[in-house]
């Protein structure tokens, strides 16, 4: 797989927890780092955080899986932009067996409805690329394009921590191709355009308008457990159905992938995209090899801070001055951390030297600042005292859980 160029990105134009109870309980309710990745949102905002010829914006992406080039010089306006994106913008229909109450046999359901878009074509051969969440648990997945047909997709690759999916279908039928554009170059009040089948296919392509309103990186949980992640937060409205669809800029660029929204009474306005920059390598990886390659520690870990002091300081032993990190509930037999020494009740409060407040930073680090194979000095906290434990990262096996 060749490496992606960034596409222009244009400027914006103007726009008018109690004690433990038992290590064991706190162990099945620990993360397991490294474990495989549904998206549910649990708000924390952790920080905050270009024009391109019409041309190139249109023939990017025949070649290379999601091309993204520096940023070049023109004008153009939103109702062109979105001529250019829609017809790639496509739906994504999740269908799981149920079995019939009064016949008692597995029919074919659809689970849900999402959208997709489609960033590739190479022969007969048309890929997309959508949220994990869209097409979890699927026995069979369709994708209804622009002109109503419906096709059979298979799964080429997904990720459930980055909510990232890839299928590809027969390109009979495709006829736009999207091109993406370096969301890294995207500022704060620049007009952008949501795509996507809010409330299910009936109400294909549809099109909102808005702002970006910041960048943000927020605390989500996943199956595999939680994970900070990175977003584009916009005030165009995002609907279920939404997700996967695109986020355009007004050059006809996509800048991110929908991905959630808050839907809390008296909230409007909050809704979140992947940035093009994150989707890309995951894209890539998925493409290759048809997963992610991660890192593998091998503990179950709990945050520190949603421990009660009495735990912290009998337990754990830990200083007045220690209220954050991981904590250890478990360490799997023969993995990296057990043949390092980690134990149960160990604190992880550091990673060279990088402040781990809690599981979530800890499994953020190791997956995007680290690699496989790679050793790292891990700040410990045992039974009252600080030391540093060295582990060799491996990875995980595909017959570990």
């Amino acid at each position: 797989m060749n490496m992606m160029p960034f596409e222009p990105t244009p400027t914006p134009q103007p726009k008018c927890r109690g004690r433990f109870v038992s290590w064991l309980a706190a162990s099945i309710a620990g993360a397991v780092i490294g474990s495989a990745a549904t998206w549910y949102v649990a708000p924390k905002w952790m920080q905050e955080g270009t024009n391109t010829s019409t041309e190139a914006a249109e023939t990017a992406a025949k070649n290379e899986a999601l091309p993204l080039q520096p940023a070049a010089n023109v004008k153009t306006n939103m109702i062109d932009a979105i001529n250019k994106v829609a017809d790639a913008v496509v739906g994504v229909v999740n269908i799981q067996k149920q079995v019939d109450f009064f016949s008692e046999q597995a029919q074919d359901t659809e689970a849900g409805t999402g959208s997709g878009v489609i960033f590739k074509k190479d022969g007969n051969t048309a890929y997309i690329v959508t949220n994990n969440h869209v097409i979890e648990d699927a026995n069979k997945v369709e994708v209804a394009l622009p002109n109503g047909k419906k096709v059979n997709a298979d799964i080429v690759g997904a990720d459930a921590l980055t909510d990232l999916a890839v299928l590809k279908i027969p390109a009979d039928g495709v006829t736009k191709v999207a091109s993406f554009g370096d969301s890294s170059k995207v500022k704060i009040g620049e007009p952008v355009a949501a795509i996507g089948n809010p409330l299910g296919l009936d109400l294909s392509r549809t099109v909102t308008e808005g702002i970006v309103s910041g960048k943000r990186t927020m605390s989500v949980s996943t199956s595999a457990g939680d994970w900070e992640l990175d977003v584009i937060q916009t005030d165009a409205a995002i609907n279920p159905g939404n997700s996967g669809g695109a986020l355009i800029n007004s050059a006809g660029q996509v800048i991110g992938i929908n991905s959630m929204k808050i839907a809390e009474t008296g909230v409007e306005g909050l809704g979140f995209a992947i940035p093009s920059e994150n989707v890309k390598p995951i894209v890539e990886q998925l493409m290759k090899d048809g997963k992610i390659k991660r890192p593998y520690l091998g503990v179950q870990l709990v945050d520190v801070a949603d421990l009660s002091d009495d735990v912290r300081t009998d337990e754990l032993k830990l200083p007045s001055t220690v209220t954050s990190g991981a904590a250890v509930t478990a360490v799997e037999p023969f993995s990296p951390a057990a043949e390092a020494g980690l134990k149960s009740k160990d604190v992880i409060t550091a990673i060279n030297g990088q402040k781990i407040d809690s599981v979530s930073t800890l499994r953020k680090y190791l997956y995007t600042k680290v690699s496989i194979g790679d050793r790292i000095k891990m700040t410990v906290y045992r039974d009252g005292f600080e030391m540093t434990v060295s582990v060799t990262l491996k990875a995980r096996e595909s017959s570990q859980s």
